[in-house]
């Protein structure tokens, strides 16, 4: 159909909801806005779904999370599994609880039991749900961390990791033969889905025994009884609140103060533009708060509690530690910790993302622990937990991090986990603390010993279908024009994510990468620094990534990573703000 079709389909048809109904008359006669929303329809890949919410093709709303669900279901129904099942849960963003509700009446209504969350949960507990329950698949109602104008809709198969590439595209595939207001997409009331017995609420238990499986992975138990670390803590207004309290009280951190403004659940983030652990913005009440009451550290969550930022005391001002930081110093404390008590497995294997800190290799080349690298994304590193376990070795995993502060220990969950993020920050700052030791000394101290790995990660925002359109030409110009240099240092290796391939410049010699394909463009450096491009795959952005390697100082590495980072920006054609 043409965009003015659908228009006036939607207008027709799309009755239950008063805000799109609302919606669909603003629009009305504004030709751009309207082929906007229906001039494609949103993407359904390993990440689901993620949209602005609104009227339209191209918008989160019920209708798409039904067309999905639907898509789901008949994916699930296509693999003749018994008695299949799905875990669901949703956090604090603007009709996430709708969503997920919407979504289990589809699946009940095509013969599926839906196991859903009574509250807004945390995006890991999910995945333990699936994996506990044993469900065919689980869905997530969150967009993570973008603005408040955004939802989204994540799927995991039935080990708990994010759905495969096979598998969002046999939904996607499903997906396309529904009519989004015909009669294939089966629906029941929620009332009777609960009266059948095929929509249940998830037992508390279940929560108690995932915050099991969480304090399992204290590496130091007992460190925190009777510690006097003073923390503030703050939820974004998002769904980490219970859970990560009850486990910080759980290992003996009781000095917690809340942020007030950002405590309650709340999808519109009133008091930040981005509810984003990256954000210097989002942590300002927090920052506030610390100073006032003299906090060692703050720690925020992100809405759905799957990625951590920290703030840690330097005197009379607090240091934001950058997620490969965090990430650095908790692998850091790991695996000293485990080799001192006796418990690190032998051959122990880390995890971390392609984008993510040289200095990781480093650290465990020092405690012979292997490395694996893979593409950005947490279900990468998930799969590879998935491997050892298929071999009978999974207790060999220790940990597995991305730079953009996604954090794993343990394998009882397959996707990045702030809680037990949270529990592993506080009972280190507790342990370095009992020394006399600040987590900004235990940062200094590790950069003195293998050298200043800076590392910078700017986003370029696109919106909109020329945007998009942008991102590509884009991509699609530097592949086309290798740069030579990047701040005055010579390209020493290319390696294409997409064509498959790493190239040694100066000899032509080419190794394949043996990894699944990504638009990702990485550049070696002489030095040792490194500069990374790759579109994101859930939001309308390029993002780079800079290494700078200093063997001076830190501000001297501060000053090439600036410098690396308008070397490549320039290179790309893209304005920095």
């Amino acid at each position: 159909m043409e965009t003015k079709e659908l228009y006036d389909l939607w207008l027709a048809n799309a009755s239950e909801d008063a805000d799109l109904i609302e919606d669909l008359k603003i629009i009305a006669g504004n030709a751009k806005e309207i082929n906007e929303r229906f001039g494609r329809e949103l993407s359904f890949g390993t990440a689901g779904l993620r949209g602005i919410l609104g009227a339209g093709t191209n918008r989160m709303n019920i209708y798409t999370v039904r067309k999905t669900t639907q898509g789901l279901a008949n994916y699930i129904k296509n693999q003749k599994s018994e008695n299949p099942s799905v875990a669901i849960s949703y956090d604090s963003r603007i009709k996430s609880d709708l969503f997920a509700m919407e979504a289990a009446r589809v699946l009940a209504a095509n013969g599926i039991v839906v196991y859903l969350s009574e509250e807004l949960q945390p995006t890991p507990v999910v995945s333990y749900a699936v994996r506990k329950l044993h469900t065919s698949a689980g869905i997530m109602v969150t967009a993570s961390h973008n603005p408040s104008k955004y939802n989204g809709y994540k799927c995991y198969g039935p080990d708990g990791c994010q759905m495969t590439e096979a598998g969002a595209d046999a939904v996607y595939s499903e997906m396309q033969k529904i009519d989004v207001f015909g009669d294939n997409i089966k629906l029941i009331g929620f009332k009777e889905g609960q009266d059948s017995g095929m929509i249940r609420y998830i037992s508390d238990d279940l929560y108690e025994s995932y915050l099991d499986e969480v304090q399992k992975q204290s590496v130091n138990p007992g460190v925190c009884t009777g510690s006097k670390l003073r923390l503030v803590y703050t939820p974004l207004n998002g769904a980490g609140n219970k859970l990560v309290q009850k486990i910080l009280n759980r290992i003996g951190i009781t000095d917690i103060t809340v942020v007030p403004e950002q405590e309650m659940p709340d999808g519109r983030f009133p008091t930040c533009l981005k509810p984003n652990p990256e954000e210097k913005e989002a942590l300002r009440l927090g920052l506030a708060l610390a100073e006032k009451v003299d906090a060692d550290l703050l720690l925020a969550t992100d809405p759905d509690s799957d990625r951590v930022g920290i703030a840690v005391k330097v005197k009379d001002r607090y240091r934001l530690m950058t997620g490969n930081e965090t990430g650095i110093m908790l692998l850091n404390y790991i695996l000293s910790s485990r080799k001192a008590n006796g418990t690190l497995p032998e051959n122990p294997v880390a995890v971390k993302t392609v984008v993510t800190s040289k200095l990781v290799a480093e650290i465990c080349k020092k405690y012979g622990c292997e490395l694996r690298n893979v593409l950005t994304g947490f279900k990468y590193i998930g799969e590879q937990i998935l491997l050892l376990e298929e071999a009978h070795q999974e207790n060999r995993y220790v940990f597995g991090f991305e730079e953009s502060y996604g954090y794993l220990a343990g394998t009882y969950v397959r996707d990045k986990d702030a809680v037990v993020a949270s529990m592993l920050i506080c009972e280190m700052a507790a342990y370095y603390n009992a020394q006399g030791k600040s987590l900004d000394e235990v940062m200094t101290s590790i950069y003195k010993d293998f050298g200043y790995y800076i590392n910078r990660t700017e986003s370029f925002e696109f919106e909109g279908s020329e945007g998009m359109e942008c991102m590509k030409n884009i991509m699609k110009n530097i592949r086309a024009n290798t740069p030579a240099e990047i701040a005055g240092f010579k390209v020493t290796e290319i390696s294409d994510y997409l064509e498959s391939y790493s190239m040694v410049v100066d000899t032509g010699e080419r190794t394949e990468i043996k990894l699944p394909k990504s638009n990702v463009l990485s550049y070696a450096l002489e030095g040792g620094g490194m500069a990374i491009v790759r579109p994101s795959g859930t939001e309308p952005k390029i993002k780079i990534y800079i290494t700078a390697v200093s063997n001076i100082s830190e501000a001297d590495a501060l000053g090439l990573a600036d410098k690396m980072m308008q070397s490549m920006a320039d290179t790309l054609g893209i304005e920095r703000k």
